[in-house]
């Protein structure tokens, strides 16, 4: 049921936005109404149509908090007189992407349209997106604070984007796609490794930008990169959830049709477009799809794609994927040397991921105690139940081969 309402929760507030166009009390109401049925569904069953539930929910308990904001600032007068017409049937429509453009509005910040639009869009929590920025809760919870009052000040209206609304908004779009995607590809926190329903989501918003934009370089890029990367769910999991690194992956359980539809997707646009981060990252994924095996990778080739992304488009997880491939390359010791300088940023100083980097690369440089302590350590970090079994079992195995 959960996964359920995460995936309606923007098709929901989308419909609400539409009709009515205020975004803050849509958004006040449409969480109300997800409280209702997280109450309801468990002890009446799931309606036969959950959206337009939701939707029909949603839309009286937005004319309630209209009626009382209304009643509020005019109470001299007859608050009947003004009451909004009842909600209108389902629409058949998805204004996802629509309301993905509208918290992109060119009046808020970039760092607010993102956050704004992973939490109406995407669906994440406060939390999850600070994770994802690397930055305090409370820093996000004000972003999408002043967001909101922005868009209301600036009397933003619901509807399809034109041709001309795309520039401006493009980067912010595609920002938060990559988030959401990430997201589900590897959850922050939680029991479960993955989230289906948000890749699944973010691929569907991703195509049919790619469908709307055709030309557009980076838009195939990210395309590209979400199949490619999509294309390993199976092989990422093993019994129990279990999380499989890349290197011991079963890669027969890879989607061979998605890496040749990836593969296909970033390499027309390499050549007929101008080169940006997303396809540079789709082509770093193509390589790891195109390994039979692992030994088969061609890390130099990887390691040479790191070196331009980091210099495009720099930032603590490229930082971190770039010393993963210089070890590969020039052996672990070099990897530890450059992780040494990377650790010293502090986007990264208290990521569990460099401890999980220094102690994969400690492992390989043989100091078996030294990988131990921090596999614990990158243990401890993480909030994700699948990653923090892995480090511990890496950890164990570790001090069992020292003694």
């Amino acid at each position: 049921m959960t996964e359920v309402l995460r995936e309606l929760a923007p098709q929901v507030l989308a419909a609400l936005v539409r009709r009515y166009g205020d975004f803050d009390l849509c958004e006040d109401a449409v969480q109300e109404a997800l409280l209702a049925a997280a109450t309801q569904w468990p002890a009446q069953g799931m309606p036969d149509n959950p959206k337009g539930w939701l939707i029909t929910t949603a839309s009286r308990r937005r004319i309630e908090l209209w009626r009382s904001e209304t009643a509020r600032r005019r109470r001299e007068e007859n608050v009947a007189l003004m009451t909004p017409p009842d909600p209108a049937p389902v629409p058949a429509v998805d204004d996802t992407l629509t309301l993905l453009m509208l918290c992109c509005h060119p009046s808020l910040t970039p760092a607010s349209q993102v956050a704004l639009a992973l939490r109406a869009v995407g669906g994440l929590t406060t939390a999850e997106i600070a994770r994802a920025y690397l930055v305090p809760e409370s820093t996000i919870a004000q972003r999408i604070s002043r967001a909101k009052q922005r868009i209301k000040a600036a009397g933003a209206r619901f509807r399809p984007p034109a041709p001309e609304d795309y520039g401006p908004r493009l980067a912010a779009v595609l920002n938060v796609l990559y988030l959401v995607f990430t997201e589900g590809h590897t959850a922050s926190s939680g029991e479960s490794l993955q989230r289906v329903d948000l890749t699944a989501e973010a691929i569907r918003l991703a195509r049919q930008l790619h469908a709307r934009l055709p030309d557009e370089g980076e838009v195939a890029g990210l395309l590209a990169l979400m199949l490619l990367t999509d294309a390993r769910r199976a092989a990422r999991t093993g019994p129990g959830g279990a999380l499989v690194p890349l290197a011991e992956q079963d890669r027969s359980r890879w989607d061979r049709a998605m890496i040749d539809e990836g593969t296909a997707l970033v390499t027309r646009a390499l050549t007929t477009a101008p080169v940006g981060p997303y396809q540079m990252q789709a082509a770093i994924a193509a390589v790891h799809g195109q390994a039979a095996r692992a030994e088969d990778t061609d890390w130099r080739e990887i390691a040479g794609l790191y070196e331009l992304l980091a210099a495009v488009a720099p930032g603590p997880m490229v930082t971190l994927n770039r010393v993963v491939a210089v070890a590969e390359v020039d052996g672990p010791e070099a990897g530890l040397r450059e992780l040494a300088v990377a650790a010293e940023d502090p986007a990264l100083a208290r990521h569990h991921r460099v401890d999980a980097v220094r102690a994969h690369l400690l492992e390989r440089a043989g100091d078996l105690p030294a990988a131990a302590e921090a596999y614990h350590r990158a243990a401890r970090g993480t909030l994700s139940a699948p990653e923090r079994r892995y480090l511990e079992v890496r950890a164990r195995s570790c001090a069992s081969r020292r003694t």
